[in-house]
């Protein structure tokens, strides 16, 4: 497994270089502009939106607590750091570091791991949802979509986010009353496929219906609802400041939501696959080109947004998490290590279970 990991870091690394210098023989970049379009930025704003993303990490603490009310009652406050701390090894180690949340979550309420992976694939499920839900809103409803490039395919963006938002609530809604059933016809279908694929789509419904099943009533659904639409939306405002602070450029500091939408998506498509280090190029890479082919901004206030958004909605959290994991004599590179096996022994148990 590590050794496939490595191939595709280098395989990653040498396409990330081999596009910096096809771009760079092609673009005519002035670094002084780009600096200058960095020292007039309005970092006010910036910091606005750095404040919004570390209260988003808080509104997740109190949604994983509603999660967690059936089984233990959980003080958000008591799961804050976990947040922190797992969105920090996520920053630094990229995706693998994924089950570091759940991992932390797990140790210090003492409920099993395989229940908190369960929360973690609704609580995914639930940002899926909100996320094309508010992304279709905006885009069919802004009054300012008319100015968006080719806005009949963004009218049809907006409808597929639209019906994806819809699927996944009928799917919810499936999964809740017959999560098994569900779950059996899924790797019928995938595993004519492949015999892995089935498995392992079995077991993510599987674990979704455990946790869907821990929302303990339809106040406490409404509630994780409401949250994870004011969760998403802070962090679209996030985004928005953000691209505003760069009052150098005229289209950044006027930018629209709708437009906003537009780069939102082309930033989060690019954090999808996040490998350690390299994924933070890769991320400000498309975003600059989004800017660039969406609003036609030139490529040195684009590059300057693109590298501040990777700052305010992945990186700023690093150093809170650095000193978070300090008090709480945490070791990020050994907890992600742990915690990578544990989600690999549990997943290996279920498979012997579904095989049994």
């Amino acid at each position: 497994m590590k050794n496939k990991r490595w191939i595709l870091w280098v395989v990653v690394l040498a396409a990330l270089v081999v596009l910096v210098l096809v771009v760079r023989s092609r673009i005519d970049f002035h670094w002084d502009v780009f600096l200058e379009q960095l020292k007039q930025a309005d970092w006010t704003r910036i910091g606005v939106g750095i404040g919004l993303i570390w209260l988003a990490y808080c509104l997740r603490a109190v949604r994983w607590s509603i999660f967690l009310k059936p089984t233990k009652r959980v003080s958000p406050f008591k799961l804050i750091g976990s947040m922190v701390i797992g969105f920090t090894g996520v920053a630094i180690f990229g995706r693998l570091a994924d089950l570091v949340r759940p991992y932390l979550v797990s140790r210090r309420t003492q409920i099993p791991l395989s229940a908190q992976i369960a929360v973690y694939t609704v609580e995914r499920m639930f940002d899926m949802g909100s996320m094309a839900l508010i992304f279709s809103a905006v885009l069919l409803f802004s009054p300012d979509r008319r100015s968006l490039p080719r806005p009949d395919l963004i009218n049809k963006a907006a409808v597929g986010g639209l019906l994806v938002a819809v699927f996944l609530a009928l799917f919810t809604v499936f999964v809740r009353v017959s999560g098994k059933a569900v779950a059996r016809v899924m790797k019928g279908v995938f595993g004519a496929l492949s015999e892995r694929l089935g498995e392992q789509v079995e077991e993510k419904i599987l674990g979704f219906r455990d946790g869907l099943n821990a929302i303990g009533s339809k106040g406490d659904l409404l509630l994780v609802v409401l949250i994870s639409l004011l969760h998403w939306s802070m962090i679209a405002l996030a985004y928005l400041e953000t691209a505003r602070a760069f009052v150098a450029e005229p289209t950044l500091a006027d930018m629209h939501l709708s437009q906003c939408m537009l780069l939102m998506a082309a930033s989060m498509g690019s954090s999808i696959v996040t490998l350690p280090v390299v994924g933070w190029f890769t991320q400000i890479g498309l975003t600059t080109a989004a800017m660039q082919a969406f609003f036609h901004v030139p490529w040195e206030p684009a590059l300057g947004c693109g590298a501040v958004l990777l700052l305010v909605t992945f990186l700023s959290v690093i150093p809170l998490g650095l000193v978070w994991a300090r008090f709480e004599h945490v070791s990020l590179k050994k907890i992600t290590e742990e915690s990578e096996h544990a989600g690999e022994a549990i997943a290996a148990q279920h498979v012997g279970e579904s095989a049994s």
